[in-house]
């Protein structure tokens, strides 16, 4: 049986944050140590319970994703292999094996790209209230879970540890990191979920929505970095029993939410999860990776 990683305790190697999921450390001037935990967060809160490999499953799924986008837009892995890594990260071998990147050190932008093809979740919500999403007008009639005339460029702001995101305009991202910055990350961002949302129809599976981050290199050029379409940064909807007018069936995070809202959760306070809702997201999880890539994740 697998054994949780809640923390991740490396005390040769130079912490830089601990995120809701990932743990970070610096290896030298040129490169950072990305540690995917089995933590689970869902409206922004760390629950007290982890999901035993999911982190293993985060890591395999965004090496998937990095390599299938490379010729999209570069990004910052340098190596999965943690026989490619350096000796003082080897020796964490028991904890990091699997659920660890050795990645670029880049300059980070302060937004979360997130790109929705269909009108579900906090954006179908605004648009009941608003007929907006992110304050961007869109027409009248949507129904829950439709798919978008195109797929919608909609940022938000990144949270620090323990705080929310916040959806912005995209005229307010330009602000933010400039006009001509946003403007690359909005066709960068809508360019990776159309391939990704190509490929995964094939796969019987629909993005829903998904969720980016970027950076800038040495030399100024954009550049993928974090996590690639995993199941907790995205929405992946069997197309199979894809109905519009419903929320829908999911092999994400999704499950997780009903749950708390089921029990009336206050969104604020970590609880512990009961062991089914564990074992279930996990097998969420693990289905949408085999759905997606063909082959079935290593959790040894």
């Amino acid at each position: 049986m697998i054994q949780a990683l809640f923390e991740s305790d490396c005390p040769e190697l130079k912490l830089v944050a601990r995120g809701k999921v990932r743990d970070l450390y610096e290896i030298d001037e040129h490169s950072l140590l990305f540690v995917a935990t089995d933590r689970i967060s869902a409206y922004d809160v760390i629950m007290n319970s982890a999901v035993a490999g999911k982190g293993k499953i985060l890591t395999q799924i965004s090496v998937f994703w990095f390599d299938f986008l490379k010729d999209v837009v570069p990004n910052h892995l340098i190596t999965a292999n943690i026989d490619e890594m350096p000796t003082v990260v080897q020796q964490y071998r028991d904890q990091l094996s699997g659920r660890s990147l050795l990645v670029k050190k880049v300059s980070v932008l302060p937004i979360e790209a997130i790109v929705r093809g269909y009108i579900t979740g906090s954006g179908w919500k605004e648009y009941q209230a608003k007929g907006t999403v992110c304050n961007i007008e869109l027409g009248a009639g949507l129904r829950e879970s439709q798919k978008l005339p195109a797929p919608l460029f909609t940022p938000s702001t990144k949270a620090e540890y323990g705080g929310h995101d916040e959806n912005i305009h995209p005229d307010r991202c330009a602000e933010i990191i400039g006009a001509q910055r946003a403007a690359e990350m909005a066709q960068s961002a809508v360019a990776l979920y159309t391939k990704a949302a190509e490929y995964a129809a094939n796969r019987g599976i629909i993005i829903a929505d998904t969720k980016f981050e970027f950076g800038v290199d040495a030399q100024g050029a954009l550049m993928l970095i974090d996590e690639a379409l995993t199941p907790d940064s995205s929405r992946f909807w069997p197309a199979l029993t894809y109905k519009v007018g419903k929320s829908q069936d999911s092999y994400d995070k999704q499950y997780l939410r009903d749950y708390l809202t089921s029990i009336d959760f206050d969104m604020r306070t970590p609880i512990d999860l009961p062991p089914t809702v564990l074992d279930n997201t996990l097998k969420k999880y693990i289905e949408a990776y085999v759905k997606l890539t063909g082959n079935r994740p290593d959790l040894s």
